[in-house]
């Protein structure tokens, strides 16, 4: 029975695997049947796709350069008005406002002048006194020396007396020993008197010198009165602007307290910063020397420049002129040079345009004239790689230059090296072309948008 099982199992197993390998080469000559029917396809040509750039022929040319930067107008002078002495406002101008115009020696306050006026007058009493002093000093100086030499005369005259009586008295035994004294003690009250009278003189020229000299501290004093009371009254220093005030009538004011701010817009003057690198390779120079001698930009070229107000709509631009280089800032490197615009290249702009003249406060663009750059190529900013190579058509093929940048100036950038005139500079924007590249050259009507 176990034998004819397994008869029975490899008998299926047989059949089975014919089965299977009959199916296989059924297929097997299905499909080479079928890949003899189909028609293979035709072979296409492969053909180069180009590149469609826009070109510029480079052109050497003589190109003037302008330094670009930013500043604020400010007035060059402004002043600060406080009074000189104290007491209480009397008056004040009744335009006494700000953004008022104040001409020069104008009054623009007055401080109450009665106690001034009064030190004024003990100051002309003193001075008074002290010049009668000094006259009846010299006066009397004339007449004491009279006096001395009279004095001086009367003295002889008592010690001759007494000398004779003396004799008299000791060699001749006339007179008396009384008499003797009577005559001493006339003889000592006289020099004593001479002796004093000549002092007195002699002390004279202290006193008239003393005199004078508190005269002269009179007469000071007198000046000094005479300035305070001229200090009462405040006058406009310039034609100038109200910037700022804080004063009342009435008010009560000390020196030295700031109350009124003036500022002459007559001069205005703008501090542009400039990369001090850019300013120091195209700002123009004087090649002759200071004759001062010192370390600073003293030898700076003062050139035109065009100033637009930032918010300016028309673009009219003032007209200004480059003053001096005002500082180095060591952590920003910046070169900061100083414009200047007087009154009527301020209004000039604006009256052209029926507009608003230039006035401090205003944010403005400055152009200033710099060197010129000899046998350099104009080209679109995007031409030219951060790594300084652009692109040109040569022969229809692409090919990559590397290039010497001179300066960059907003949307353009000039080269000094690495062109030849007539060189076809591709200027449409392309990311990483392959080198040789087909290109076609297509016209220009989009620069600067591909």
């Amino acid at each position: 029975m176990a034998e004819k099982k397994i008869e029975k199992l490899m008998s299926k197993i047989i059949v089975r695997s014919v089965i299977c390998l009959g199916i296989l080469i059924f297929g097997l000559l299905g499909m080479k049947l079928l890949a003899g029917i189909k028609k293979p396809p035709e072979e296409i040509p492969s053909k180069e796709t180009s590149l469609k750039v826009e070109v510029l022929l480079a052109n050497a040319e003589d190109v003037p350069v302008y330094l670009t930067g930013y500043g604020e107008i400010k007035t060059l002078n402004t002043v600060s008005i406080a009074p000189e002495v104290s007491g209480k406002i009397i008056f004040v101008h009744d335009r006494l406002e700000q953004g008022e115009i104040i001409h020069k020696n104008k009054i623009l306050f007055i401080i109450d002048k009665r106690n001034y006026k009064a030190a004024v007058s003990q100051a002309q009493s003193a001075v008074m006194l002290w010049e009668n002093t000094v006259l009846r000093l010299n006066k009397q100086f004339i007449a004491d020396q009279s006096r001395l030499k009279t004095m001086t005369r009367n003295r002889d005259l008592a010690q001759k007396e007494y000398e004779r009586i003396k004799h008299l008295y000791e060699q001749d035994d006339i007179g008396t020993s009384s008499g003797v004294d009577i005559s001493e003690r006339s003889f000592n009250t006289v020099r004593d008197q001479a002796d004093q009278m000549a002092q007195a003189v002699e002390i004279y020229p202290i006193k008239i010198q003393e005199a004078k000299s508190s005269l002269a501290s009179s007469m000071t004093n007198l000046t000094l009165a005479g300035v305070n009371l001229d200090r009462c009254t405040v006058r406009a220093p310039f034609n100038g602007r109200i910037k700022k005030v804080s004063l009342e009538p009435w008010q009560y004011v000390s020196p030295g307290t700031p109350v009124i701010t003036m500022a002459d817009d007559s001069i205005l003057e703008i501090l542009v910063p400039l990369d001090s690198i850019d300013a120091g390779k195209w700002l123009r120079f004087s090649k002759k020397k200071a004759g001062d001698n010192l370390s600073w930009f003293n030898n700076l070229e003062p050139v035109d420049c065009l100033i637009k107000w930032t918010e300016n709509k028309n673009k009219n631009p003032w007209k200004g002129r480059l003053h001096r280089v005002v500082e180095f800032n060591r952590k920003t490197r910046t070169l900061s040079v100083a414009i200047r615009v007087n009154s009527q290249d301020a209004l000039h702009a604006g009256q052209k345009t029926h507009g608003l003249p230039l006035v401090e406060g205003m944010f403005c663009s400055i152009m200033i004239p710099g060197k010129t750059m000899k046998n350099v190529y104009r080209l679109p900013r995007w031409a030219v790689s951060y790594d300084n190579t652009l692109f040109i058509a040569n022969n229809g093929r692409l090919k990559t230059l590397s290039v010497k940048t001179e300066r960059r100036a907003g949307e353009e950038i000039f080269i000094s090296k690495g062109l030849k005139p007539g060189d076809k500079v591709i200027i449409t924007r392309l990311v990483a072309p392959l080198e040789n590249s087909l290109l076609e050259i297509i016209p220009g009507k989009n620069r600067g948008k591909n």
